[in-house]
């Protein structure tokens, strides 16, 4: 029994010092090759919320929620940003570290683990920095609700993962899934409410919108930030069960397909 205990104790040391090493792989050839590094990161979420903020400020008065623009675009963006970055990057895992693939110590899950881990912390840290500056700049005086943004930036992850694996083996498999996925996800930005809340939508369109989960994870987040936006529609658990179900489906047909896949 303690042979045993051994051996299952190194194979998981052996696992995430794999995953430790390509994550710094990828910190050094995604971020350390760029001018700026990490700074493009948080550069590039800035300079969307600006130019939301005067586009539209120029057209209403003042947002759906409250009265800060910078902040309502922040509370759809950002999260929307973390779902599109971390489930993209999950779904380039085998194409990103293929040649290293071939080798016995590291195999696909080590790939989609190490993005999935360096990603989803990166989108973190962008997400508390801009939020911490916006609310420190503007002092909206917003009572925020702790639960609510951590179920919603749960919700967002636990869709990126299951969106990511699921296209890490169509990609793989299909390449032509590339094409149909960029168009399918194309009308995404518009129709994820981060310009407006549903509530504005009226019938039939409201209840075809909240197919859509990232809905729910803006809702929800919104919700953490204005105390008086209840949100009752969100469904988490919807959320959550697309993400499992994918990300299960995904990991099954990775196991089943990612020799043939590796051998292309």
């Amino acid at each position: 029994m303690s042979f045993k205990a051994e051996g299952l104790h190194a194979r998981n040391f052996k696992t995430w010092r794999t995953v430790i090493a390509l994550m710094l792989r990828e910190m050094a050839t995604s971020y350390g090759r760029s001018p700026g590094g990490y700074l493009w990161a948080i550069l590039e979420p800035v300079g969307g919320l600006a130019v939301m903020t005067i586009a539209f400020s120029m057209a209403f008065r003042s947002p759906a929620l409250g009265n800060n623009f910078p902040l309502f675009y922040a509370t759809g963006f950002l999260p929307f940003m973390m779902y599109m970055d971390v489930s993209n990057k999950i779904s380039n895992s085998i194409t990103f570290s293929r040649q290293l693939l071939f080798y016995p110590s590291v195999t696909y899950l080590d790939a989609i683990i190490a993005r999935l881990l360096l990603n989803s912390l990166t989108q973190l840290l962008v997400f508390y920095m801009l939020m911490y500056g916006l609310l420190t700049i503007f002092d909206t005086g917003n009572i925020l609700n702790y639960a609510a943004i951590l179920n919603a930036l749960g919700m967002a992850l636990v869709l990126a993962f299951g969106v990511g694996v699921m296209n890490c083996f169509l990609l793989t498999r299909f390449p032509i899934w590339q094409r149909v996925w960029s168009i399918i996800t194309r009308p995404l930005f518009i129709i994820s409410t981060i310009f407006f809340i549903l509530e504005s939508i009226p019938q039939p369109f409201r209840d075809y919108l909240a197919l859509n989960p990232l809905v729910h994870v803006v809702g929800e987040m919104r919700r953490g930030f204005y105390a008086t936006y209840d949100a009752t529609w969100v469904n988490p658990a919807f959320v959550y069960g697309v993400g499992l179900v994918l990300a299960t489906l995904g990991l099954i047909f990775l196991a089943r397909y990612h020799r043939e896949i590796l051998n292309r």
